[in-house]
């Protein structure tokens, strides 16, 4: 299967039950291919196929969640520690420190979570603008 045509338009449940053949699972499996910068025991860092600003990078924890409320339920400490120290070796990596950057996690249809394996975005590379358009 090629990555690119992965179908990521519809909004996905954040609570569960976790899909082991989602992309994130397979792309940790090593069955499908990613532009990996960083990895460690906790996570995985890699760059989105469809950047939304210069750097644009995904950060998704080595264990099976489906989204931050199942993260922060059931990882130990330590994976969650683990995993948003690995949040912040990516930025300091990729020289966003300085200049400043966002991290962002969608949960649920209504945050337009895409894919059931729980993750960050982190971007960065120039002023981002407000975070949500004002309704």
């Amino acid at each position: 299967m090629n990555i690119e045509n992965w179908n990521l338009d519809m909004p996905v449940a954040g609570l569960g039950p976790y899909d082991p053949q989602n992309i994130f699972a397979r792309i940790l499996r090593g069955e499908l291919p990613c532009n990996r910068i960083y990895e460690d025991d906790y996570a995985l860092a890699f760059h989105d196929i469809h950047p939304r600003a210069p750097v644009h990078v995904l950060i998704i924890p080595k264990l099976p969640y489906v989204s931050l409320a199942d993260f922060t339920a059931q990882a130990s400490p330590e994976q969650i520690g683990g995993f948003f120290k690995a949040v912040g070796a990516v930025a300091k990596q990729l020289n966003l420190e300085a200049p400043g950057y966002r991290i962002l996690a969608n949960m649920g249809a209504h945050g337009h979570q895409e894919v059931p394996h729980f993750h960050v975005h982190l971007f960065g590379g120039r002023p981002l603008g407000p975070m949500l358009v004002e309704f």
